[in-house]
């Protein structure tokens, strides 16, 4: 790893995982703080360049919102990285005003973007309040798009990932699934993270009921999907596309 100093920030250089450059927060005016981060992320050859710079994107925008001085402040005694992480994707995914895609790059595999937003102070203070003391609830799951829930996520005794999650309209993957499924959009994103935070890689699973897949999903159908964690990860995160 070779450590750059500039004066906005230091970069971190690796060659196999992402790597978060310079975030620089401004003081807050008038109940409003800027917010910039940049994220740069090695592609692996079996990944998409577009899924690529949606990754590079988001990690560029946690990057924006872990940096700012209202995060930093109101999270200084918290150790639990699971859920500082989750709640900094909610902060950066929900509560960003005013959010720009400053730049995006590509040289070869490397993928860099870098992002500009705002956060409402009073706004942020008090999302970063109630997810701290006490989650999200059971009701509202931890993460949800059109068609699924993530309903709770925990590592079992083997110490794969646990994902318990509901279908909210039908599911069909049928080979000659009707016009209007959702056979694209029923996927399981998991991000691992190593010992340093940095993302070591995104896999995607296909919500299925059992090992060998279902062929239909109907709508408050609650299943449990295993993730194996690749070695040398120490932390994740579960989310859903939007």
């Amino acid at each position: 790893m070779v450590v750059r100093h500039s004066t906005i920030g230091v970069l971190l250089l690796s060659a196999l995982i992402g790597i978060p450059r310079q975030v620089q927060a401004a003081e807050a005016t008038n109940g409003r703080l800027e917010i910039i981060g940049e994220y740069r992320y090695a592609a692996r050859e079996s990944e998409s360049v577009a899924d690529a710079k949606a990754l590079a994107c988001r990690e560029a925008w946690r990057q924006a919102i872990i940096s700012s001085s209202l995060y930093r402040e109101s999270t200084a005694s918290v150790i639990d990285s699971p859920l500082l992480r989750e709640l900094s994707y909610t902060l950066a995914n929900r509560h960003v005003h005013d959010p720009q895609i400053v730049e995006q790059s590509e040289q070869g595999r490397t993928i860099s973007c870098r992002v500009h937003g705002y956060l409402q102070t009073d706004e942020s203070s008090r999302v970063i309040r109630t997810q701290l003391t006490s989650g999200p609830s059971p009701a509202e799951g931890i993460d949800q798009n059109r068609v699924l829930r993530i309903l709770a996520v925990k590592e079992d005794a083997t110490g794969a990932i646990a994902i318990q999650y509901q279908a909210l309209k039908r599911l069909d993957w049928l080979g000659t699934h009707y016009q209007g499924g959702l056979r694209e959009s029923a996927d399981i994103m998991v991000d691992f993270y190593d010992e340093q935070g940095l993302l070591m890689k995104t896999e995607r699973y296909p919500a299925r009921r059992t090992a060998t897949g279902d062929d239909v999903m109907n709508p408050g159908a609650i299943a449990v999907l295993k993730a194996a964690k690749p070695a040398g990860s120490r932390t994740y995160r579960v989310w859903l596309v939007k």
